[in-house]
C-alpha cells in the first residue's frame, strides 16, 4: 500500500479532531450532572412540586456558571452549542409538523371576498383536500377555472386595493395565478420567520425548524422541551392583537333587559306550542329548542322567567366596560342567545354592529366578564397588532405582570386619536388578543402620543413572556394547525439512552470477541479498526451537528456488522491467496485488491438505499439514514486502510500472521455444494412463502400505524399492571374506536384512537387528552391530577410517557412517500447493477430476490402481528427497515455476483453451472460469517434495545435471514435461468462442456 505515512497522519489527525468534537459533549454532561446534584441537594422530595422546583434550580445553576471556564478556555455555554445533539427519543421533547392554512392566506389576499365564484372554489378545494395529495392552491385554481366566466382579476376578488400594484382588471386567470402563488409563498415564508423568532425566544437548546417543500408545512423539533401545552400554544397562536372602543355597561344595559324579556317570551311561546301539540320536548332540530335548551345540568337553579339574567353571576360596575360576569360553563349558551337574529334585532341602530366577546377567565372562580365592542360594517378594528414594533414583559404601577409595547408611526397616530376620543368620552379601549379581552383601561390623561402602551391583565410571568414573544415576533399570516406531532417524556428518553447504550455495548463486545475467536491476531487488528471506526462516526455526527436518535444508534450498530463484513471479505481473500502458496506479503496485497471490488459494490448499493432514506425520511428515520451513510464511509476507510496499516506493519517485523485459529482454520474450506441443483426446491419453498404472504396480506392485511392511517397514539404507564382488554373496552365506550396493547412491561400500554382524526386544532387535542384521562381514571392513582398525567417531569413514572398525532391528509402523504421510496430504491439499484455488471440477467436476479425478501417480510408481519408480544405496526420505521433489508440483501447478492464475474473471466472454459456453483462455494464462508455476525448484533439490539425499536429490529432480523437465503437460492438461480445461451455470459466455452452447461 502506497502513501502509508500520509494515511497514518490523516488517521491520527482525524481521530484527534473527532476527540475534540466529542469533548464538548463530555464537558456539558459533567456540568449538567453537577447541576442535577445541586438541584437534588437544594430541593428535597418532601417539597410540593419538587420536580418542577428542581428543574428551576438546575436552570439557575447552569445560568450562573454558563460563561465560566470549564476546561481549556471552554465555557458550558460554548460547549452546549457544539455538543452531540440527541433526538426526541433520547432527550424527550416535541416534534410537530404545522400546516399553515393556505385557505386563510387566499381569503386574506381577497380581503375575505364574498364573491360567489370565489366562495364556491374555496368550498370545492376544501372538499377535495380531504383525499387529495395536491397542494391546496392547485385545487383552488382548478375549481375556480371550472366555473364559467369566473375571473380571478375581479375587483371583488384579487384585483383589490391591496394588490392593485400587481393585478389589474384586464389580466387573465393564467396571468394572475403566478402572482397569487408568489404571494402565498411569501406568506408561508413570513410564517416560517415568525415561528423561528418565537422558538428562538422560547429558550430551547438546539431547536430545528425547516420548511417541507411548497405545501405550507413547517417542521419544528424542540428536544428537551417539557411544557408541551405551552409550546403548542406558542406555535399555533395567530396573535390577532386588536384595539377596539368599547361600550359602557350602562349603554348596553337597556338592550340586555329587552333581550332577557324577549327570550322569556320565546320560551313561553315554545311551551304553549308544546302543550297544544301534546308532544315532549324532542324537536332537537328546532332553532328555538337549541337556543333555549334546558340547562338542568347547571349548578344554578333557574326560575325559568329570566333565561339570560338567571345566568348572571354579578353585574358589572356602573360605567365600566364589563357588562356582567358569567360562569365559564354558561358562556356558549349566553353567546348563542346574543347572536340569535331575533335578539340582535333589539339593538339600537347605532349599536347594530356591536361585537360581544369574553374576557380572560378567572381560574379560581371559573367566571368571565362579557364585553361589547363598538364594531363596524366590516368588523375591522380601528387598530391592529401589526403596528407593534417591540414588546417586553414588564410590571404595571400596582406591581402586576404586564406587557409594554411600542407602535410604529402609523400606529402611534391612530393610537393618539383613539386615546383622545376615549379621554373625551370618559370611555375605555379594549385590548383584544385572539378574540379575548385582556384588559379595557380607561384614558383619563388625554391623548397618548408616541405609540407606547401597556397590556395589563391576570398574567403569570410565563404568560407575559410568551405574549411579548408573540407580539415581538409578529402574527402568523394564517392559522397554523398541528397535523402531526410526537411528544416524548424525558424519563422515557433516559430509558431509551440506557437501553441503547446497553445494546450497543453488548453488540460491540460480541463482535470484538467473535473476530478474535475466528481470525486470531488479524481479528484483533480488525477490532482496533472497528473501535476507530466508531470514534469517527460519533466525531462526524458531533461535527456536523447531526442528531443522534435511537434508530441512529441502531444504524451505528448495523455499521459495525458492515465494517466486519468488509474485514471478513478481505481476510477470506487473503486466506485464499495463502492457500495458493503465495508469500504472506503478496497474499495480503492481492487479498486486499481482490476484495476491493466486492466491498465497493456492496457498500454502494447499501449507500443508495440509505440515501433514499435520508432524502425522504424525517425525524428518527433521517437519523438512522445519517448514521448509516456516515458508517458506510468510515467503515470503508478503516477496513481498507487502518486494518491494512496494522497488518502490513506486523508483517514488516518478519512475523507470520495467521488469518484463522485452530478452531476455524479448515472451517468452510473445500465446500462442494451443488446450489443450482437445489434451485427447483428453493423455487417451490419460496413460491409457497410468497403465496402464503400474499394470501395473508389480502385476508388479514397489515397492522398499519397512525403514520399511514392517521390518528393519535399515547404510550401510557400505570402504577400497577393492567389488562389491555379491559382498558380497551373503557376507551371504546369513550371514543367509539380505540385499541390498547401492552407496550413493554405489563404496566405500560400503547393506546391508539382515530377519534376526530379529521379535526385539527389545539382545542380538539386538549379535548381528546382530557377524555383519555377520564376514561383511564379507574386505573390511575386517585391523587393523580390531569396536569401530572400529561406533564413532562424528568422522573415521571405514571401518565402519558409519549404521544403521537398524525392527521389524515399527511398520513396519505407519508404512505405515498414510503411507496415511492421502496420503488425508487429498487429502480436505482437495478440500474446500478446493470451498469456495474453490464448484464441485465444480474439485475433481474438481484431485483427478483429483493422483491422476494420484501414480500416475505411483509407476509411474516401480516401473519404474526396479532400474536407477537411486541409492536409490529407498519410505520415509517418499518419502511426504513424494509429499505435496509433491500440494501443488505443486495450487499450479499452483489458479493456473490462479483465472485461469479471473476470466475467467469478466470475459468472461461468451465460450464456456467460449474462456474456459478464454485463461486457460491467460495463465498459461503464470508456469507455465513457476515450474516451470523450481523444477526448477533441485531439480536443484541432486539433483546436489550428497548420496546420502541423492537419491531424495527425484528424486521431487520427476518430480512437478514431471508436476504442471505435469497442471495444463494433466488438471485443466482434466477440469473442462471435467464441466460438463454449459457455461453453468452462467458468469453468462450469448449464444446465438451456445452451439453453440461445447458442441462
Amino acid at each position: 500500500m502506497q502513501n502509508k505515512g500520509l494515511i497514518k497522519v490523516f488517521a491520527i489527525l482525524f481521530g484527534l479532531v473527532c476527540l475534540y468534537q466529542l469533548s464538548f459533549t463530555f464537558i456539558t454532561n459533567n456540568v449538567e450532572t453537577n447541576a442535577e446534584e445541586f438541584a437534588v441537594q437544594e430541593v428535597g422530595e418532601d417539597v410540593e412540586n419538587y420536580s418542577e422546583l428542581r428543574d428551576q434550580a438546575e436552570a439557575r445553576y447552569l445560568d450562573s456558571i454558563g460563561n465560566d471556564e470549564v476546561f481549556a478556555g471552554i465555557s458550558y455555554n460554548a460547549a452546549k452549542d457544539k455538543e452531540l445533539n440527541k433526538g426526541l427519543d433520547l432527550k424527550g421533547g416535541i416534534n410537530v409538523i404545522l400546516q399553515i392554512s393556505v385557505r386563510d392566506i387566499l381569503s386574506g389576499l381577497a380581503n375575505d371576498s364574498k364573491d360567489p365564484a370565489f366562495r364556491k372554489a374555496i368550498a370545492e378545494a376544501d372538499e377535495a383536500q380531504t383525499d387529495s395529495q395536491e397542494n391546496y392552491v392547485d385545487l383552488f385554481f382548478e375549481a375556480f377555472n371550472n366555473i364559467p366566466n369566473a375571473k380571478l382579476a375581479s375587483p371583488d376578488i384579487f384585483a383589490n386595493k391591496t394588490l392593485s400594484d400587481e393585478i389589474n382588471f384586464n389580466m387573465s386567470n393564467e396571468e394572475v395565478e403566478p402572482i397569487i402563488r408568489k404571494k402565498i409563498d411569501e406568506s408561508i415564508t413570513s410564517a416560517f420567520e415568525v415561528l423561528r423568532k418565537r422558538i428562538d425566544k422560547f429558550g430551547v437548546t438546539q431547536p430545528n425548524i425547516q420548511r417541507l417543500g411548497n405545501s405550507g408545512r413547517i417542521l419544528v423539533e424542540l428536544p428537551g422541551a417539557k411544557d408541551i401545552s405551552r409550546v403548542k400554544n406558542l406555535l399555533q397562536s395567530t396573535a390577532q392583537l386588536e384595539f377596539w372602543h368599547v361600550y359602557k355597561n350602562n349603554e348596553i344595559g337597556n338592550f340586555l333587559v329587552q333581550a332577557n324579556n324577549r327570550l322569556a317570551e320565546m320560551k313561553r311561546t315554545q311551551e304553549d306550542v308544546s302543550e297544544e301539540t301534546d308532544t315532549t320536548a324532542t324537536s332537537g332540530d328546532d332553532e328555538i329548542d337549541e337556543l333555549l335548551a334546558d340547562s338542568s345540568d347547571s349548578t344554578e337553579v333557574e326560575t325559568g322567567n329570566n333565561p339570560l339574567f338567571d345566568l348572571i353571576v354579578s353585574p358589572g360596575f356602573q360605567g365600566g366596560p364589563v357588562i356582567a360576569t358569567f360562569k365559564v360553563q354558561d358562556t356558549a349558551k349566553v353567546m348563542d342567545y346574543l347572536q340569535n337574529p331575533q335578539i340582535r334585532s333589539l339593538l339600537p341602530s347605532d349599536m347594530r354592529y356591536a361585537k360581544f366577546v369574553w374576557g380572560v377567565a378567572d381560574e379560581d372562580t371559573q367566571t368571565t366578564g362579557l364585553y361589547a365592542l363598538k364594531g363596524n360594517r366590516n368588523m375591522e378594528p380601528p387598530l391592529s397588532g401589526s403596528v407593534i414594533t417591540d414588546a417586553q414583559q414588564t410590571y404595571d404601577q400596582l406591581g402586576r405582570i404586564a406587557v409594554s409595547m411600542q407602535m410604529d408611526g402609523t400606529g402611534a397616530k391612530i393610537w393618539e386619536d383613539m386615546t383622545g376620543k376615549a379621554s373625551n368620552e370618559q370611555s375605555q379601549i379594549a385590548i383584544v388578543l385572539d378574540n379575548i379581552v385582556y384588559s379595557a383601561p380607561g384614558v383619563s390623561t388625554g391623548p397618548i402620543s408616541g405609540g407606547r402602551s401597556e397590556i395589563s391583565g391576570d398574567f403569570t410571568i410565563t404568560e407575559g413572556q410568551d405574549l411579548a414573544n408573540v407580539l415581538r415576533a409578529g402574527k402568523l399570516p394564517a392559522s397554523a394547525d398541528i397535523i402531526q406531532s410526537e411528544v416524548v417524556g424525558p424519563s422515557l428518553g433516559q430509558e431509551a439512552i440506557d437501553s441503547g447504550i446497553n445494546s450497543f455495548g453488548i453488540a460491540l463486545i460480541l463482535v470484538l470477541v467473535w473476530m478474535i475467536l475466528y481470525y486470531g491476531k488479524a481479528g484483533l487488528f480488525a477490532d482496533v479498526a472497528l473501535v476507530v471506526n466508531i470514534l469517527f462516526i460519533f466525531g462526524i455526527l458531533a461535527g456536523l451537528g447531526a442528531v443522534l436518535t435511537l434508530p441512529g444508534i441502531a444504524g451505528i450498530v448495523l455499521t459495525i456488522g458492515m465494517s466486519v463484513d468488509a474485514n471478513v471479505l478481505i481476510f477470506e481473500r487473503i486466506k485464499e491467496e495463502l492457500a495458493k502458496g503465495k508469500l504472506q506479503r503478496d497474499a495480503i496485497k492481492d487479498g486486499f485488491n481482490n476484495a476491493l471490488s466486492s466491498i465497493l459494490d456492496a457498500n454502494i448499493t447499501t449507500g443508495l438505499t440509505g440515501l433514499i432514506l435520508f432524502l425522504l425520511g424525517t425525524g428518527p428515520i433521517k437519523g438512522f439514514a445519517t448514521t448509516l451513510l456516515i458508517g458506510i464511509a468510515t467503515s470503508l476507510f478503516t477496513a481498507i486502510f487502518i486494518t491494512r496499516l496494522f497488518i502490513d506493519g506486523y508483517g514488516k517485523k518478519g512475523k507470520s500472521l495467521d488469518f484463522s485459529t485452530s478452531l476455524t482454520k479448515n472451517l468452510f474450506t473445500n465446500m462442494n455444494i451443488d446450489f443450482l441443483k437445489k434451485r427447483k426446491v428453493a423455487y417451490i419453498i419460496s413460491g409457497l412463502f410468497i403465496v402464503i404472504s400474499i394470501g395473508s396480506l389480502i385476508t388479514q392485511g397489515l397492522n398499519e400505524g397512525v403514520d399511514f392511517v392517521g390518528g393519535r397514539t399515547y404510550t401510557v404507564r400505570f402504577a400497577d399492571d393492567v389488562s389491555p382488554t379491559e382498558v380497551q373496552n373503557d376507551l371504546v365506550a369513550t371514543f367509539g374506536s380505540a385499541e390498547a396493547k401492552t407496550f413493554g412491561p405489563n404496566n405500560q400500554l400503547k393506546i391508539t384512537t382515530k377519534y376526530k382524526v379529521d379535526q385539527e386544532g389545539a382545542e380538539v387535542d386538549e379535548e381528546i387528552q382530557r377524555s383519555l384521562f377520564e376514561a383511564l381514571g379507574a386505573y390511575l392513582p386517585a391523587d393523580l391530577t390531569y396536569e401530572e398525567f400529561t406533564d413532562g417531569a424528568d422522573d415521571k413514572q405514571v401518565g402519558v410517557m409519549k404521544s403521537m398525532k398524525v392527521g389524515a391528509t399527511i398520513a396519505d402523504d407519508i404512505k405515498n412517500a414510503s411507496f415511492w421510496a421502496v420503488l425508487g430504491s429498487l429502480i436505482v439499484v437495478f440500474l446500478y447493477i446493470l451498469l456495474r455488471f453490464r448484464k441485465w440477467q444480474f439485475s433481474l436476479g438481484a431485483v427478483t430476490a429483493v422483491f422476494h425478501d420484501v414480500l416475505v417480510v411483509l407476509g411474516i408481519f401480516s401473519l404474526l402481528y396479532k400474536v407477537m408480544p411486541f409492536n409490529m405496526e407498519i410505520d415509517q420505521a418499518f419502511i426504513a427497515a424494509i429499505l435496509t433489508v433491500i440494501g443488505y440483501s443486495l450487499n450479499d447478492t452483489v458479493v456473490v455476483f462479483d465472485r461469479i464475474r471473476e470466475y467467469v473471466n478466470e475459468h472461461s472454459s468451465w460450464a456456467l453451472n460449474k462456474t456459478v456453483n464454485s463461486a457460491l462455494n467460495s463465498t459461503i464462508s464470508r456469507t455465513l460469517n457476515t450474516s451470523l455476525t450481523t444477526l448477533v448484533v441485531l439480536l443484541a439490539i432486539f433483546i436489550f434495545g428497548g420496546e420502541s425499536i423492537r419491531g424495527f429490529m425484528f424486521a431487520l432480523i427476518v430480512g437478514v435471514i431471508v436476504g442471505t437465503y435469497s442471495s444463494l437460492f433466488i438471485a443466482t438461480p434466477i440469473m442462471f435461468d435467464s441466460v438463454k445461451k449459457k455461453s453468452s455470459i462467458q468469453k468462450k466455452e469448449k464444446p465438451k462442456t456445452e451439453e453440461a452447461a445447458t442441462a
